[in-house]
């Protein structure tokens, strides 16, 4: 009953400070419309919600809205709305923005295709510790993408980084550049391992 009583506290106060124009409450309180977290699920309330705290220069919440704009949640699909967002809420250091700029920057998605800029993204991405970016620039070196040198020893390390934080897609690359010798030592035991890790997450 404590813990029930707890939650429905904060979830007052979130609503408190959203309609008192907090934009980290706005923000907050959109992601549990997103997700359909201790209220009705709508997708239309968390974009109004995401906005509004865009609009007042939160970096989060404009990632948030970019999000929305990718997906189509709650809005019509818009990928140079969702670059422009991405870009503010990069701009900010947001390591989120920057890794979504990078990827439409990639693949020339709402802007021009400039690999060499979604290199310089994930790379500011990873620097802030971010294991999405740690991916993406290993990646990048795997693939000599964006005009860097193929570097399969610090695609290796950068995928460790990632993977050590949990996150799945590095997990499993890890556990390919292990088993067939990539960049590291061949290591099946440890490929598999990683492997594990990975499908332990449904990769």
């Amino acid at each position: 009953m404590a813990g029930a009583a707890t939650k429905a506290g904060e979830l007052r106060a979130i609503f408190k400070g959203a309609a008192e124009g907090d934009p980290d409450a706005q923000r907050r309180l959109g992601e549990r419309y997103e997700h359909g977290d201790g209220v009705a699920q709508d997708q239309a309330e968390a974009l109004r919600l995401y906005t509004l705290a865009a609009d007042q220069g939160l970096a989060i919440a404009q990632f948030s809205l970019g999000r929305c704009y990718v997906t189509g949640n709650g809005v019509d699909h818009d990928e140079k709305k969702a670059a422009k967002l991405f870009r503010k809420a990069a701009k900010q250091g947001s390591s989120n923005g920057q890794v979504y700029l990078g990827n439409c920057f990639l693949e020339g998605r709402g802007v021009v295709q400039d690999q060499e800029e979604a290199v310089k993204l994930y790379r500011q991405s990873a620097e802030q510790g971010y294991e999405n970016g740690q991916y993406q620039l290993g990646y990048s070196y795997m693939r000599g993408i964006g005009g860097l040198a193929k570097n399969n020893e610090e695609a290796v390390r950068l995928f460790r980084q990632a993977a050590k934080q949990g996150l799945a897609s590095a997990q499993a690359h890890l556990g390919f550049c292990c088993m067939h010798g990539i960049g590291v030592a061949h290591d099946v035991a440890d490929g598999v391992r990683y492997f594990r890790l990975a499908a332990d997450q449904g990769s």
